[in-house]
């Protein structure tokens, strides 16, 4: 058996050692010299699944993946500088996602900084704004054991400690509170001496888990208001598949006075739920808007999508809102009265038993419009011709059971939202800060993870943004990517303001000619395109019928006739 090595230097030996106190075994290291004392401390351990990634944007949205799919931290490793900076949009995602990642940056000592070293910048609480947990920690000039000096013995010692305080707060903040923590490590040189036997033996101090409870007073109130109310919603945004009970869901199906609005990314299904919402409220008139205007809304999950709903909830307000999340709640209606501290299920196993279910029409109502809507749908895609639109739909329709879904921000997944997609499908978007960076790397990081077959679904900029997200020795043999390729930022051209102009073209829809196929040939990925329906359709089938390698589809569609085909579907419902 090979003889583990370990970094000389006792301050990486301590920040390894912590890592696997707390399950942390999901290392993503880019490439450099400053963080060497880490890299030799995680890639000698046995117990550590070390990632090479060089791009540290991409290695960070990768480790972003592999967290969303384990709900456990990963720790993302670089090199002091400009570096640690490429973390920042992946780092942003996992806030407001509620991800679990911890940044460990080399550095140079306090005094060499600002004064002209190279890869040198001011590291201390660079994410201060975006971060649960900033540690700066003491650097080490020399081993303890070559240390004589009583007072320099001392204070070595000292600093050790201040360390081993501050590691433990960070990783069990990144725990406890499901987010991003830094922890930024200043290293003097050499930076590559191994040792066989470490130096130091840290302190673990555990984490806590706080369980909250809802007080005996308000629990009453709520539960007397919510048996009084006769129109109530639940609508749920970005949720983990499994993470909400069926018998639940199921139980508040049997509530005439509750009506369920689900999002793509909900991972819920019911066949009395509203799953389509843009479908279901963009014709709606003032008079229907008061008619589904609720008394009650609950809500549940992460970030919600549709605008229109949030416009919906904004002006037509209920009296009583409140989201169930252990962590935090948004006020994003204008109307937030109560943030209940409980996982879902934990809140409806003490409340729903308590309820009673109120006799009337509110949710026979919508549902009967939501069937209306639904065939209008499908007359309408039927009826056009082929675009974005019934690009989505081939691809839903053709996508195997039993896959997770990747969906790109912008136009992906506003298209996603309008088809009621496979119940077997676990879907996932980079929804906390809505970006289009990032995708393709979130993707392969949560292939690698969940070990299950994952397509991820992106737009073109979407795609070419993240193209270094494919520069990586990881990508599963059945990862499937298809491309929608309108030549642009497609979403634009449906937004108010719109012209067509050499500037529209140029700054917003940003216009252009680009394709996938250097990109395949380049990292070793099987490329299809495919310009129309037959050959769209013949596309999807190949797709799903090898998984001996990484495939690519890109499906080129009209440019132009793509906001019109989108904006006319609106207008076939009124």
């Amino acid at each position: 058996m090979k003889k583990r090595l370990y970094s000389k230097i006792p301050l990486s030996q301590t920040l390894v050692a912590l890592c696997e106190a707390k399950g942390i075994h999901h290392i993503v290291i880019s490439p450099g010299s400053r963080n060497a004392p880490l890299t030799i401390g995680f890639s000698e351990h046995p117990d550590m699944q070390c990632y090479s990634i060089v791009d540290e944007r991409c290695a960070a949205f990768f480790a972003l993946g592999i967290a969303q799919q384990l709900h456990q931290p990963v720790a993302i490793v670089c090199t002091s500088g400009s570096a640690l900076l490429n973390y920042y949009p992946a780092i942003s995602e996992a806030f407001y996602s509620d991800i679990p990642i911890v940044v460990l940056s080399a550095d140079r000592p306090i005094e060499r900084i600002d004064i002209g070293d190279g890869q040198t910048i001011r590291q201390k609480n660079v994410f201060e704004n975006h971060i649960l947990y900033s540690a700066n920690l003491y650097s080490e000039m020399v081993p303890q054991s070559t240390i004589e000096d009583d007072k320099v013995r001392q204070k070595q010692h000292e600093s050790q400690k201040h360390n081993e305080r501050e590691i433990n707060l960070a990783l069990n903040t990144a725990i406890e509170q499901k987010g991003p923590v830094h922890i930024n490590v200043p290293f003097y040189e050499p930076l590559y001496d191994k040792v066989e036997v470490p130096t130091v033996v840290p302190k673990n101090i555990p984490v806590e888990y706080i369980e909250h409870r809802i007080s005996d007073k308000l629990y009453d109130s709520m539960i007397a208001e919510w048996n009084q109310a006769t129109r109530k919603i639940i609508l749920i945004g970005v949720n983990f598949p499994e993470t909400i009970d069926q018998k639940w869901v199921d139980e508040l199906a049997l509530d005439p006075s509750v009506l369920v609005l689900t999002e793509t990314t909900s991972n819920i299904h019911h066949s009395t739920h509203i799953n389509c919402i843009d479908q279901l409220i963009s014709p709606l008139s003032d008079t229907a808007f008061d008619k589904l205007q609720p008394d009650i809304l609950l809500t549940l999950g992460g970030m919600v999508v549709s605008k229109r709903i949030k416009s919906f909830l904004r002006k037509y307000r209920p009296v009583t809102h409140w989201h169930i999340d252990e962590k935090k709640a948004y006020d994003t209606y204008f109307c937030l009265t109560e943030h209940i501290k409980m996982k879902p299920n934990s809140f409806f196993s003490e409340f729903l038993p308590n309820t009673k279910k109120i006799n009337t029409n509110y949710k026979t109502n919508w549902i009967e419009v939501r069937d209306q809507r639904r065939v209008m749908h499908t007359q309408y895609v039927e009826t056009i011709g082929f675009t974005d639109l019934k690009a989505f739909e081939i691809i839903f329709g053709l996508i195997p059971d039993h896959q997770s879904i990747q969906l790109s921000n912008s136009s992906t997944v506003r298209y996603a939202q309008l088809f009621s997609l496979n119940a077997t499908f676990r879907v996932f978007c980079n929804r906390g800060t809505s970006g289009i960076d990032g995708s393709t790397s979130t993707a392969i990081g949560a292939a690698v993870a969940s070990g299950l077959p994952t397509t991820l679904i992106t737009g073109d900029l979407s795609f070419f943004y993240d193209s270094n997200g494919l520069w990586n020795d990881h990508i599963p043999s059945n990862f499937k990517i298809i491309v929608i390729n309108n030549r642009g930022g497609g979403i634009f051209r449906i937004l108010p303001g719109k012209e067509e102009s050499e500037k529209f073209s140029t700054y917003f829809e940003t216009k252009h000619a680009l394709t996938a196929i250097q990109l395949c040939e380049m990292y070793g990925i099987k490329y299809t395109a495919a310009e129309n329906e037959e050959q769209v359709k013949m596309a999807i089938t190949a797709l799903y019928s090898d998984s001996n390698s990484p495939q690519l589809v890109e499906i080129f569609t009209p440019r132009k006739d793509n906001d019109s085909v989108l904006i006319d579907y609106f207008k076939h419902f009124v």
